[in-house]
C-alpha cells in the first residue's frame, strides 16, 4: 500500500500505472527463459507473458492471458501477497528490486474493463451437464468459470445477496474497491453462468435437491463465515465484534455506520490490518492494534502494516487480551485488560469497540450433507482434485485449506473444475 493516505472510506488507497508507466516497468523484466515469476504463481496467471505482452504494447494479449488463466485476475491483483509469490521469485531481485508485477496485471486488466475487451469466451453450443456451485466465493467463482469455458451449464447458489464471498464483504475497499470485483464477476456471468441469490444450501436446499434438479455435479466453495470464538471474560458484551461482522457491516453500509471513536483491533494479520483500515476510514478518532507475538512473527503483509501506521494507527506487540471489562455509570467505555507475554506485565486500555481478527472457522458442514471433516471442520478433500467423500460431490477453497489467500483459492478452485470435467466425461455427461 502507499503511504499517501485517502480520507474516503470507498477511495482506493494507491494509484495504479498507466500506459507510459507500465512500458516503462515491462522493460526492467529481464525476459527469463525459465520465468521463475510464472512458476511461483499458484494459480497460474503467467505473469511472464503478460508483462512481454506489455512491453511490447500488447495490452489486450496481457489482459487475455490474465484472464483466461485466472478469472478473478482483476481482485488478485489488489490483494494477492506477491512478494512472497511471483516478485519474491523475479530475477531482477538480485539486481536491485522485483518488478512490480500485481500493479502490471491490475495496469493490463484496467485495460480490459476501460476499452470493453472481451478476453473470455464460452462455446457456442451448449453441453447437457450441469454443475451446482455451493457458494460465490473465490474458489467457486474459479471453479465456475472454468466449467463453463468447457461449456458446461453452472448454476452458483449464493446465502448472500452479492457474488463474491470474502472479496465483497471481507476486505476494506481502499485496497479492494468494489467495482473491480463486480467487473470480475461480470466477466463469468458473461460465460453463461447462473447466479441464485438468499439460497443456503443445506438449509433452504438440500444436496440430495440439487441432484434431483439435474445437477449431475456439486462444487463446495463456501469459505469461513464463522468467527473463530475467544474464551475470555466480556467476549460477548456489546461493541465486541468479530472481524467478519465488523468488516461485512461497514461494506454493506459504505463505511457510513459508527465505529467507534476508540477502536481496538487484536490479531496480526491482514484481517487485522482491514478492520483498522476500515475504522480510521469510517472515522475512528483513534485505532489501536493489539498482537500477542513479535512484529517480526505478525502475518501481515508489510505493505499493510505501514499503511495502516500511516493512518496513524498504533500497533502494540506481545500482548494478548485477558477479560474485557463492561461499561460502568461513570465510564464510557470498555476496557480491554491485556497481558504481556513475560506473563509480568498488564496493560488496561479504554476502547468503545472491540474488533477479534483472530481468524475464521468454517459453519457446521455436518448442516450440508454427511461429508467426511478435516480436524479444523472443515471438509475432508483431495487437495489436488478436490474429491470428497461423497460420490460426484467436490470441495475447495477455504472450506478445505482452513483459510490462505486468494490466489491460492482460484487455483484449488481451476482444480476442482479439471476432475470435476473428467468426472463428468467419464460418465458420459457430455
Amino acid at each position: 500500500m502507499s503511504k499517501v493516505v485517502k480520507k474516503k472510506y470507498t477511495e482506493e488507497a494507491v494509484a495504479g500505472y498507466n500506459l507510459r508507466t507500465a512500458r516503462e516497468e515491462a522493460r526492467r523484466c529481464l525476459l527469463c527463459h525459465d520465468a521463475p515469476c510464472s512458476a511461483g504463481c499458484p494459480a497460474g496467471t503467467d505473469p511472464a507473458s503478460f508483462i512481454r505482452s506489455i512491453r511490447f504494447n500488447n495490452v489486450k494479449g496481457a489482459a487475455e492471458t490474465i484472464r483466461k488463466n485466472n478469472p478473478l485476475g482483476g481482485s488478485c491483483a489488489r490483494v494477492c501477497p506477491y512478494d512472497k509469490l511471483c516478485e519474491e521469485a523475479c530475477s531482477r531481485c538480485g539486481i536491485d528490486k522485483p518488478i512490480e508485477i500485481g500493479k502490471l496485471q491490475r495496469f493490463a486488466v484496467e485495460q480490459e474493463k476501460a476499452f470493453g475487451m472481451k478476453t473470455l469466451e464460452a462455446p457456442a453450443k451448449k453441453k447437457a451437464g450441469k454443475v451446482a456451485c455451493i457458494g460465490a466465493g473465490p474458489a467457486s467463482l474459479a471453479a465456475a468459470a472454468k466449467l463453463a469455458e468447457a461449456g458446461y451449464r453452472v448454476t452458483v447458489f449464493e446465502a448472500q445477496e452479492k457474488p463474491g464471498g470474502v472479496l465483497t464483504y471481507g476486505i476494506v475497499p481502499a485496497r479492494l474497491p468494489q467495482e473491480v470485483v463486480d467487473h470480475d464477476i461480470k466477466q463469468i456471468k458473461n460465460l453463461g453462468v447462473k447466479f441464485q441469490f438468499g439460497v443456503k444450501v443445506g438449509k433452504d436446499l438440500e444436496l440430495a435437491e440439487l441432484k434431483k434438479m439435474g445437477f449431475s455435479a456439486i462444487f463446495v466453495g463456501t469459505g469461513l463465515w464463522s468467527p473463530k470464538k475467544v474464551d475470555i471474560p466480556g467476549a460477548d458484551l456489546k461493541g465486541v465484534w468479530s472481524a467478519v461482522d465488523y468488516l461485512k457491516a461497514a461494506r454493506e453500509s459504505k463505511g457510513k455506520f459508527d465505529a467507534g471513536q476508540k477502536v481496538i483491533v487484536i490479531g496480526g494479520g491482514d484481517v487485522a490490518m482491514d478492520c483498522a483500515a476500515t475504522a480510521k476510514l469510517a472515522g475512528a478518532e483513534k485505532v489501536m492494534i493489539y498482537y500477542r507475538r513479535t512484529i517480526e512473527e505478525a502475518p501481515a503483509n508489510i505493505n499493510e502494516i505501514q499503511y495502516v501506521q500511516s493512518m496513524g494507527v498504533t500497533i502494540t506487540t506481545e500482548f494478548a487480551p485477558k477479560e474485557i471489562l463492561p461499561k460502568g455509570k461513570t465510564k464510557k467505555a470498555e476496557f480491554v485488560v491485556f497481558t504481556g507475554r513475560d506473563k509480568k506485565s498488564e496493560a488496561k486500555v479504554a476502547a468503545d469497540t472491540v474488533v477479534f481478527a483472530v481468524g475464521q472457522a468454517p459453519e457446521d458442514m455436518k448442516e450440508l450433507g454427511a461429508f467426511k471433516l478435516n480436524e479444523k471442520g472443515g471438509i475432508a478433500a483431495n487437495a489436488k482434485t478436490g474429491k470428497t467423500n461423497l460420490n460426484g460431490v467436490f470441495a475447495a477453497g477455504d472450506i478445505v485449506n482452513g483459510g490462505k489467500t486468494v490466489v491460492e483459492a482460484v487455483a484449488q478452485g481451476k482444480a476442482a473444475a479439471e476432475t470435476i470435467i473428467a468426472y463428468l466425461e467419464k460418465k458420459g455427461v457430455k
